[in-house]
């Protein structure tokens, strides 16, 4: 099994990012990502941000606790949620099963590495799962 410190490792550095949003039709959503270690590499921060005002920028804290691997997302508008969080080998996801408003996003590793193509989905309120953000990283930098 692959551990915690994998995904991390995998994940450090620095990413452009490019995408759309179904609410969003025909624009472009770029931006960039950081994932960086907090030092002693228990907890993972990433960082994005996009050039779209409709698309928030955010910090995402990313770490086992309680022998769960979680990760807490706050951004400028004040939200805060918590996901929880799996990868293997080929891909890295997170999701949330709160009541009224599910979320998730998987990202399928590629290029060696060095890109992600992730899409998101949502649920609000029982209606059912439709698409949501839908992301390419290309890394930028290593870490």
């Amino acid at each position: 099994m692959r551990s915690f410190t994998d995904l991390g490792d995998r994940l450090v550095g620095r990413w452009n990012t490019q995408g759309s949003h179904p609410l969003l039709p025909g624009e472009d959503i770029t931006g960039q990502a950081t994932f960086e270690w907090l030092d002693g590499h228990t907890f993972l921060i990433w960082r994005s941000h996009y050039d779209h005002p409709q698309i928030p920028d955010a910090i995402s804290v990313i770490g086992s606790i309680d022998d769960q691997l979680l990760m807490h997302y706050f951004d400028h508008r004040g939200v805060h949620r918590v996901y929880e969080v799996a990868f293997d080998s080929d891909q890295w996801r997170y999701w949330r099963n709160d009541p009224g408003f599910q979320q998730s996003f998987t990202a399928e590793f590629g290029g060696a590495g060095d890109t992600m193509t992730g899409q998101g989905r949502m649920n609000r309120d029982d209606a059912g799962w439709e698409d949501d953000l839908s992301l390419i990283y290309q890394r930028r930098a290593p870490g």
